[in-house]
């Protein structure tokens, strides 16, 4: 029988074998690597927007990653790297930390606490909406119950409770609908949904951008333009939006990272080309 210094012994042995072997330990010292998407993305156009540095180019040495799916790697796979994303598209391979001490939670993108968080629109043209019982059901399918289903499902924010929609008699014809490539995904599994509702009607949605989506809700090109920002009228005049769902946009982190919170003002400085007193290392922001 093995004494208990020898136990000890082992057990210490066996201790700095798994510590060197492990993952190494975080050093606040290193610079931060900052991930951002490509120019044209939604998703980076309102997250710029949102703190303050809309327009604004990259800061030296960040890596552009195409798609969210290369933005969660570049992030697990580095351990000083700091992005962000859609809520709805965050896994447990990273980190997501709060801002300004409020996390980004569903509840808190609908009471506004969570400020990283933008609205995905459609606008349209009021006239021409409600004078066409074809248009006019689709925008109450948009806010029903199954509609809202389907964007909590796939990770989005619902903003009301919706009733179960009723599908109206002898609806047939064509809706068409245009722009953000943010909500596109969305609204296609909403347009889906509203086929398999009302067979005798088709759905047609296209990306484009935003800028389309207030272009052709403007000029009549489509019934429906989608953006993925508060909607500015003086880009679209005569259209009225609605709000189809939230996107919140998490702040993420490599899991050895020991930061669980960061400030607005922080964020913003890091992301920002034109700063004064830069931030560069993670010392700088984490107590």
């Amino acid at each position: 029988m093995k004494s208990i210094a020898a136990i000890a012994a082992l057990t210490l042995l066996t201790s700095l074998t798994l510590s060197s072997c492990g993952a190494k330990e975080f050093d606040s010292s290193k610079p931060i690597q900052v991930i951002t998407r490509e120019d044209g993305s939604g998703t980076k156009a309102a997250f710029m927007e949102i703190i303050g540095l809309k327009g604004q180019p990259d800061v030296q040495n960040a890596i552009i990653q195409q798609g969210t799916a290369a933005v969660l790697a570049g992030v697990k796979n580095s351990m000083y790297a700091i992005a962000y994303d859609s809520l709805g598209y965050l896994t447990d391979e990273v980190k997501q930390i709060s801002v300004d001490g409020v996390e980004g939670t569903v509840e808190n993108i609908q009471s506004g606490d969570y400020k990283i968080a933008r609205p995905l629109n459609v606008v349209y043209k009021e006239a021409t909406v409600e004078g066409n019982p074809l248009y006019s059901a689709y925008l109450d399918f948009l806010a029903s119950s199954q509609a809202q289903e389907i964007i909590a499902e796939n990770g989005y924010v619902s903003m009301r409770e919706g009733e179960e929609f009723v599908v109206p008699d002898n609806l047939e014809g064509t809706i068409s609908i245009s722009g953000s490539t943010s909500l596109q995904p969305l609204m296609v599994l909403l347009a889906q949904e509203f086929e398999d509702i009302c067979p005798k009607v088709s759905v047609e949605v296209n990306g484009g951008g935003s800028g389309v989506g207030y272009s052709n809700g403007e000029n009549g090109v489509s019934v429906f333009g989608m953006i993925s920002e508060e909607f500015a009228q003086d880009k679209a005049p005569s259209c009225v939006p609605f709000t189809v769902a939230k996107d919140g946009i998490g702040i993420i982190v490599n899991l050895s990272n020991p930061i669980e919170d960061i400030s607005l003002s922080d964020l913003k400085t890091i992301y920002d080309s034109e700063a004064e007193d830069p931030i560069r290392s993670w010392e700088e922001v984490i107590g």
